[in-house]
């Protein structure tokens, strides 16, 4: 802990996490850290596996960035893995866990040291022939490869098995992955340290000097792909997430009239959200004595989209809906859908067949025009005459690239209203006394808002452990019954018939 501190606090870097000071009693040494809140890019890996090749880009650029400056001040930190590697608000790389990390005291020194993590630990570590900084570049390529793959490179149920393939060099790259990026990993992955690119190097591969980097990502990208598409020259539908051949890393934001066809569970996530609340359910949190709400709070886990107002015009056309970041949607009666984002002038049509269609309010299809306008006049309607719930978000740099969930289903019962969206998220609306839940099975977190209109998220685990109110109690009891239903719908209804 000493020599944590010792090197951790002389070092700054927009990608290193601050550190900001420390103090200890009788039995702790509490160390005071920059706030990540966006939580690691291990989180991440979990809810979303394979990322497009601008995210994988854009966070390792930062990771070398940051890696460099440590280089540069004779750091080795031997443990880069995704669980060290957090996330801001602004959805920037910033490194942590300086707990291994040590500094090379004089050219040419190797360390003997036994450490590091297993999927990320680097063959001369295991051969304690002793290691420098090529350990660094090493754990990168691993992070590189799981990025982009959706698991790490030398993968086992074993740890043993583990070392074995790390020690031979065994993995595998799978064919779709653009040769480009394949062949950096490889030079990452190479046995001999001395044959690896330094840091310094790492920036000026094909990878980064051909490939699109974004400036920014919206905080969109912790659950769902953002919203790239093919390069100019591509005609061809793509789909947004690298899941095999077909669906190779897309290059740049969608322009006017591009079409997208889009991937997701079939169940969107509804089957996991029923698993989860299903353990919570049973452990009857409720009855904890006493009640120890506040300790399953996690604002970390607060939902990326919630719908904000919405308005059943079902009878004749369908639903209309405003998400929380002022964007506007109608799920049509036909199945079809259609947004407006923020800016007030970008255009989202979604087929029945889920195929993506980009427009501006100035140039649309003239067979768009009826739904247009009704999604115009729904806007109008629901900025004049109805309550947003929840905070008003701050556009930031980077969100022009959001992928916006769509409502894929709805229904109503004597109770309240239950919106479910494509990215996972099931809302209910109670109409009794105006609560709400957002249940994000993705975060694995439901979002409480109550008659006072405060906003509090729990993590789903934590409630089973902890405990909750009774009145939350009721509404995740609820939200089971009504996620069942979902589940038990076709795919393809629109609004459900309520239960008896």
């Amino acid at each position: 802990m000493v020599s944590e501190i010792a090197l951790h606090r002389g070092l700054a870097h927009r990608h290193v996490v601050a550190f900001h000071g420390f103090f200890e009693d009788a039995h702790f040494v509490f160390i005071l850290l920059e706030l990540c809140r966006r939580r690691s890019l291990l989180e991440l890996h979990k809810r979303r596996k394979a990322l497009t090749e601008p995210e994988a880009r854009y966070y390792l650029r930062q990771i070398i960035l940051g890696c460099q400056y440590l280089h540069s001040n004779r750091v080795i930190h031997r443990d880069l893995k995704l669980g060290n590697l957090f996330l801001n608000d602004d959805m920037e790389v910033k490194i942590g866990d300086f707990g291994l990390a040590t500094k090379v005291e004089y050219d040419g020194e190797r360390k003997k040291t036994l450490c590091g993590t297993p999927n990320y630990i680097a063959p001369e570590v295991l051969d304690k022939k002793g290691h420098s900084f090529e350990v660094d570049i090493w754990s990168i390529g691993c992070i590189m490869y799981t990025l982009l793959v959706g698991k790490p490179p030398f993968e086992t149920a074993s740890l043993s098995q583990t070392y074995r393939r790390i020690k031979n060099n065994e993995y595998t790259i799978p064919s779709h992955i653009n040769p480009v990026a394949a062949n950096l990993i490889q030079k990452m992955l190479r046995p001999d340290p001395a044959t690896r690119p330094t840091v310094d190097e790492l920036l000026e591969d094909e990878f980064f000097t051909t490939g699109y980097i974004p400036s920014r990502l919206p905080t969109s990208c912790l659950t769902v792909p953002p919203r790239f598409s093919l390069a100019p020259s591509g005609r061809k539908p793509l789909a947004v997430v690298n899941k095999g051949p077909e669906n190779a890393a897309p290059e740049k934001a969608p322009e006017k009239g591009t079409e997208v066809v889009l991937q997701e569970p079939v169940d969107s996530y509804l089957t996991n959200l029923l698993q989860q609340l299903t353990l919570v359910n049973a452990s009857m949190p409720s009855e904890r004595v006493p009640v120890r709400q506040e300790e399953a709070e996690d604002p970390a886990c607060i939902p990326i989209f919630w719908v904000s107002k919405w308005v059943d015009y079902s009878d004749k056309y369908g639903l209309g809906y405003q998400l929380c970041d002022n964007s506007m949607g109608v799920l049509f009666n036909d199945s079809t859908r259609l947004i407006m984002y923020s800016d007030r002038d970008s255009l989202q049509y979604i087929a029945r067949d889920s195929a993506e269609s980009y427009f501006s309010i100035q140039s649309y299809p003239v067979e768009y025009t009826k739904k247009v306008t009704l999604l115009e006049y729904f806007c109008q309607y629901m900025s004049e005459h109805l309550l947003k719930a929840g905070a008003n978000i701050t556009p930031r740099e980077g969100d022009e690239l959001t992928r916006l969930p769509y409502l894929r289903t709805w229904f109503r019962t004597r109770s309240a209203i239950v919106l479910h969206l494509s990215n996972g998220t099931v809302q209910i609306n109670f109409f009794r006394d105006h609560t709400k839940v957002i249940l994000c099975p993705l975060m694995a977190a439901v979002t409480y808002i109550n008659e006072k209109r405060e906003f509090r998220t729990y993590k789903l685990a934590l409630i089973e452990e902890f405990g909750c109110c009774r009145a939350l109690a009721r509404c995740l009891n609820y939200a089971g019954t009504m996620v069942e239903k979902l589940l038990s719908a076709k795919s393809g209804d629109v609004g459900i018939k309520p239960p008896a």
